[in-house]
């Protein structure tokens, strides 16, 4: 447990940071936990590399128990919703684990190969997953009491598009910077991967 200990505090300061942030607005489309949450794709990545997707599993798991940890105290603070907190948790478990299957399938490809997929497929997933359970309309019979009206005001897409809901917007964009995340994280994956590879040699 110990090898994996910096990969579960990393996932965890992921995980809260991306908690706080969401809740200010970074310009009409993003908040700032947009910037942080797709760090926690990388954290995954590198101890599936260096330890292997079973000590990856436990990183994702200790981060989703950080994530209801802290749904629990927003929502103890007004700050979510149980919609949200659902749909924050199913989309992190399952984009995560995804992530660690595509990863461990691609491993003895070319070494961008595999982050670069994994990610952006667990990018896909979960932002399907959070922006439709957190505010289609289809699923508004489930959580009757959420309030979910805002979200599916019917605005151009991105300012400039055809009018379509709120969160459609707001996925997309969402979905932008994790894609550019995505590839912008192979920098300095690959920088964190071959110093732990050396060391780990040197040991």
């Amino acid at each position: 447990m110990s090898r994996i200990l910096p990969g579960i505090l990393a996932m965890a300061i992921v995980v809260v940071a991306s908690n706080i942030l969401v809740q200010h607005l970074l310009g009409d489309w993003l908040t700032w936990g947009a910037l942080t949450y797709p760090v926690a794709f990388l954290v995954t990545d590198i101890m599936n590399r260096i330890y292997g997707p079973q000590a990856a599993r436990k990183v994702v798991f200790a981060g989703f128990l950080t994530g209801v940890l802290c749904s629990v105290v927003a929502a103890g603070l007004d700050k979510t919703t149980l919609r949200i907190a659902i749909a924050s948790g199913a989309a992190f478990l399952s984009a995560q684990l995804l992530d660690i299957a595509i990863f461990n399938r691609l491993r003895q490809r070319n070494w961008w190969l595999p982050p670069l997929a994994a990610t952006v497929a667990g990018s896909i997933l979960d932002t399907v997953i959070f922006f439709g359970i957190a505010f289609w309309t289809g699923l508004s019979g489930v959580f009757p009491h959420d309030d979910i009206s805002w979200a599916n005001e019917l605005v151009p897409l991105l300012g400039q598009g055809p009018n379509l809901p709120l969160w459609v917007s707001l996925a997309v964009a969402d979905w932008s910077v994790k894609m550019a995340m995505a590839i912008f994280a192979l920098i300095p994956f690959r920088i964190i991967v071959g110093n732990l590879i050396d060391r780990r040699a040197e040991i």
